[in-house]
């Protein structure tokens, strides 16, 4: 299949048929509810056709209530939208997989996932803490499950029909190997921070190998300051190319081949983010060329995510 030369249409194909994924889209990581709400409206409406959920963030119940009214508008059906959940760390063991994925969907209003992640490759402590921590302060893990335990239930979803293509966040390579080799369904997405201080150049090599799509988050490197946003080199592309800092970052991740993720919360901000196009080769080789290194969440090594609030239950 041709890849679209306007970035903010471009698909990028799933493995095994099981559809195709908007190069760009909208997370929602974000903690208050009405702020979900009006961001996810806004996203829409400024063109995002992708939108990744997960059970970690709390707010599913408002990105479906934003769905819903995006449906109900008309000009946007449930087949035009992508939308992901993720199982979360807590779940990890197979008796809990099936019930946390229709509580995602229970919550999200829907009838089926284009797709589900494993949140982290960390099997936490089962239960309604979403983190489980001794008295110490460190996180409870579940020794008694595996990985492969939980995937072999991920690949049942599919079977089911409700569950277009599954795949793993948050993982390693080294991590990854292993579960691929051993996968009946092949993962289809892996979701990991990419951006020029941080491009997974390996991860994204296997991914084009296996014909599995590398879905980047923080691809503004979370917007921290200083950082991606001011380094010189975006910087001055940005102005010789008419463009944002984010929207420069952005259209890098497109044009090296990965899906990405953006949370703007206001509509300019939407607008800005999906209005993107193409570098010029110098221009994209420059960025290519940056040899700060940096990544901004250490998720991958504790499978705690960074920028979400520890939240007792009550």
């Amino acid at each position: 299949m041709l890849e679209s030369s306007d970035f903010r249409i471009r698909k990028l194909p799933l493995n095994d048929g099981a559809g195709q994924m908007p190069a760009l889209g909208f997370g929602t990581l974000i903690a208050d509810a009405a702020t979900t709400i009006s961001a996810t409206r806004n996203a829409l409406e400024a063109g995002f056709r992708h939108v990744d959920c997960a059970e970690r963030y709390r707010n599913e119940r408002e990105v479906g209530e934003a769905l819903q009214a995006g449906f109900a508008a008309g000009g946007i059906a449930r087949e035009d939208i992508f939308v992901t959940a993720k199982l979360w760390n807590t779940n990890h063991r197979p008796e809990r997989v099936g019930p946390a994925f229709e509580a995602s969907l229970d919550r999200l209003r829907l009838n089926y996932l284009d797709l589900y992640l494993i949140h982290t490759p960390f099997a936490f402590q089962p239960g309604e803490d979403q983190d489980p921590r001794d008295q110490d302060g460190n996180v409870l893990y579940d020794r008694d499950v595996t990985l492969l335990d939980t995937w072999r239930v991920m690949e049942s979803l599919v079977d089911g029909g409700r569950c277009r293509a599954i795949g793993l966040s948050d993982i390693s390579l080294h991590r990854l190997l292993p579960i691929y080799e051993s996968a009946r369904i092949k993962p289809a997405v892996i979701q990991v921070e990419a951006h020029p201080y941080h491009p997974q150049t390996e991860h994204l090599e296997f991914c084009k190998e296996k014909g599995i799509v590398l879905l980047a988050f923080a691809p503004l490197g979370h917007g921290t300051r200083p950082g991606l946003l001011e380094d010189p080199v975006i910087s001055a592309i940005a102005a010789q190319v008419g463009k944002t800092p984010a929207q420069v970052l952005l259209a890098w991740a497109v044009q090296r081949g990965t899906a990405l993720l953006t949370t703007p919360k206001t509509a300019d901000r939407a607008r800005e983010n999906f209005n993107i196009s193409a570098l010029p080769e110098d221009a994209f080789d420059e960025i290519n060329r940056i040899q700060i290194r940096q990544r901004f969440n250490d998720v991958v090594n504790t499978g705690t995510p960074g920028f979400i609030p520890r939240v007792k239950p009550a």
